[in-house]
């Protein structure tokens, strides 16, 4: 029968025949026709209740939601108290948006039907809606408590629960679901993201992936999964991921931005700073990638820029305690050190309960009996399992350096050992491989190959290395040579280890670096030699002398003299367990891996040690100045005369200023060379020697 048919036949039909009919027409999806059928019905028996009822259910199938609406109203003032037409009235006013409308109805059904778990579910979703989360969740756990096995309002209690951060609550809800079916992508997408939340990580990754066995196009998995990757710390894999999501969605907020923090981690900061710059293209006032932005550019040593995104994060979002730390971090690294502390203590005020906000606080200040932040971390401390790890690792460290301020170095000392446990367990370090590649370096660098390729290398004078242990005192030495007005501290560049990774070693032999300079010739020397100081020129292009200060460099000693044989080098030392109870202090970057365990920290100094007494045996007589960091502390003057005169440079008082120079400092001793010189670091080993035994054997020192 067509639509053009319909007028006529219903004149043949009685009502209810005309009803049935349309009923069937219903069911078969045939809504134009059912609506004209229930149309006749009407037109005959105006309060034919039910005809109101399903036309309006035709209607609302239909997208028609005014009329729909029209018609359940009238049908639910024929007939108050039916409550299946009050709830399937509440639901299309729901689906028109009028959710405190639909909670009327839900309940107007409740009074008379109370058993009724689908009503309660649906008035949980309402209320869920309308920002009533504990009244929504009593009512999906009302449903629950009628039919138990009601997969969707599971659902609902768990997304409730989810956004309440009851996480344990919403991840048991979402596994009932999964259990009673059907398994979609989003339900393992949702598990997966509680499960994360959680900090169960190897869980959420195996739910994320069957979501997108199910679903291989579903962007939002791609992103919870790289998330979840970069929190384990494959960070590699998580941009993988982040670039599949942008494939299905080239406008996703949430995998540009994870693209991003994945480049950070990476240290590809210029290619994260791109990334969160093409957010920002999309939407201009994403506070994340103003944030994410500004690390990159501290990263990339431009630090005045990174003040300014940190800035107008928080013009659009005063409360990101993110872009306080940030702006903290920045303003540190400037010398602005109490504005530093404000933002630190800003960020903490916004995000109390986030254990890593402390961390910046900390390093910011001093504390003194009866501190309200340390109370506050003490607090959180009380429940450190309910913490991620990464705000674990960041409150032990907090609490750390606190403890330490007010002299309690038994409480400190626990706190330390507690951080750097966890700290070590997030990745894999081969210590044999390392010091494997220790040994390789010192059979290239023969004295006969050093003295062979005497001489060859690019002429520049330009660059001064300053290297050694972290915490050694290189800051601190560079920090005195910038402020001579002929020097440029350009930081810890890291730029030989770049380059040694980027040269073509195939042109110059089969075998690999370190191994493949024994065929190197006065071209590829001053070839590498070149570039190296192109690069550092960009940076200052007037200064006579700029400084690289990338501590691990004296692995790379016998390359940098042979391709810069002018090179001023300069190795900073320091009293061994003053020195390594300084890195068990505090948390790195990547590539110090071995800071975290006493034993392997030991380990790794002895290693640094024999690889500086070969560089002593196979450099020249004067290509290497050593500074003693206690003799520095004893007589800085000297020290200062000295370092500046083999640097080929007039003296300056500036030198002496040190801590009165602006320049940007990006280390953990930022504080430190924003003050005249203190003694308090020496035998600061001390206090801790009973609790430093896998350190001390060693380092074959007694305490």
């Amino acid at each position: 029968m067509s639509e053009r048919e319909l007028p006529n036949r219903t004149r043949t039909l009685t009502p209810a025949q005309a009803f049935d009919e349309a009923v069937t027409r219903q069911r078969a999806g045939r809504l134009d026709e059912a609506e004209q059928l229930y149309r006749a019905v009407l037109k005959l028996k105006p309060d034919h209740v039910d005809a109101l009822t399903n036309l309006a259910g035709a209607l609302y199938s239909g997208g028609r939601l005014p009329e729909a609406l029209a018609h359940y109203e009238r049908a639910a003032a024929l007939r108050p108290q039916a409550p299946d037409l009050l709830n399937n009235f509440g639901n299309a006013l729901a689906g028109a948006g009028r959710h405190a409308d639909a909670v009327v109805q839900y309940e107007r059904a409740l009074q008379l039907q109370p058993g009724f778990a689908e009503i309660r579910n649906n008035l949980g979703a309402a209320l869920f809606k309308l920002d009533r989360r504990a009244e929504a969740i009593e009512q999906y756990e009302a449903a629950l408590a009628l039919k138990p096995a009601y997969p969707e309002a599971h659902t609902n209690v768990a997304i409730a629960l989810a956004a309440a951060g009851r996480h344990a609550e919403a991840a048991a809800h979402f596994e009932r679901a999964l259990a009673l079916g059907p398994a979609t992508a989003e339900l393992h997408n949702d598990l997966g993201t509680m499960l994360a939340a959680l900090d169960r990580n190897d869980e959420a990754i195996g739910h994320y992936e069957q979501a997108l066995a199910l679903r291989p196009d579903f962007a939002e998995a791609f992103v919870n999964l790289g998330d979840t990757l970069a929190a384990l710390k494959r960070s590699q894999e998580a941009l993988a991921r982040f670039d599949r999501a942008l494939l299905l969605a080239p406008h996703s907020i949430g995998a540009m931005i994870g693209r991003g923090r994945a480049l950070l981690a990476l240290d590809r900061p210029r290619e994260a700073a791109a990334a969160f710059e093409r957010v920002l293209d999309v939407e201009p006032e994403a506070v994340g990638a103003m944030v994410g932005l500004g690390r990159a550019l501290m990263d990339l040593q431009r630090i005045e820029d990174s003040v300014a995104w940190y800035e107008k994060a928080l013009r659009i979002a005063p409360d990101a305690a993110a872009a306080h730390s940030g702006l903290g971090a920045a303003l540190e690294a400037l010398g602005r050190l109490e504005e530093a502390r404000r933002s630190f203590e800003s960020a903490v005020q916004y995000a109390p309960r986030n254990p890593a906000t402390y961390l910046g606080l900390a390093f910011s200040k001093r504390f003194g009996a009866g501190d309200p932040h340390l109370g506050a971390m003490q607090a959180l401390a009380e429940d450190m399992s309910s913490h991620h790890k990464d705000g674990q690792i960041a409150l032990h460290f907090a609490l750390g350096k606190a403890y330490a301020d007010l002299g309690e170095y038994e409480r400190s000392f626990d706190h330390l050992l507690a951080g750097n446990a966890l700290k070590r367990g997030e990745f894999q370090f081969d210590e044999k491989l390392e010091f494997a590649r220790f040994e390789r370096v010192k059979a290239a660098f023969t004295p006969e190959l050093m003295q062979a390729k005497r001489g060859l290398g690019e002429t520049s004078d330009v660059p001064v290395f300053i290297l050694g242990m972290p915490r050694s005192g290189t800051t601190l030495t560079e920090q005195m040579l910038a402020s001579h007005p002929n020097v440029f501290g350009a930081g810890e560049l890291g730029d030989i280890a770049r380059a040694l990774m980027a040269f073509d070693w195939r042109a110059n032999g089969p075998a690999p670096y370190p191994e493949v300079v024994r065929h190197m010739g006065a071209n590829e020397l001053r070839q590498f030699g070149k570039g190296y100081v192109e690069t550092i020129r960009a940076r200052a292009p007037g200064a006579m002398r700029i400084t690289d200060k990338m501590p691990s460099n004296f692995l790379f000693l016998g390359m940098i003299h042979l391709a810069l044989p002018n090179a001023r080098i300069i190795h900073t030392r320091r009293d061994p367990v003053d020195n390594c109870l300084s890195c068990f202090s505090l948390m790195f970057g990547s590539g110090f891996e071995w800071t975290y365990d006493l034993g392997e920290l030991g380990r790794h100094y002895r290693a640094y040690d024999a690889m500086m007494q070969h560089w002593r045996k196979v450099l020249p007589e004067g290509a290497m100045l050593e500074v003693q960091y206690e003799e520095t502390i004893e007589d800085f003057e000297a020290q200062a005369r000295r370092i500046v005169a083999y640097c080929g440079l007039d003296w300056d008082d500036r030198c002496l200023a040190f801590y009165e120079n602006k320049r940007p400092v990006r280390t953990a001793s930022v504080r430190q060379v924003r003050q005249p010189i203190y003694r308090s670091s020496v035998g600061r080993w001390r206090p801790y020697a009973h609790r430093l035994g896998p350190l001390l054997d060693e380092l074959g020192i007694k305490a």
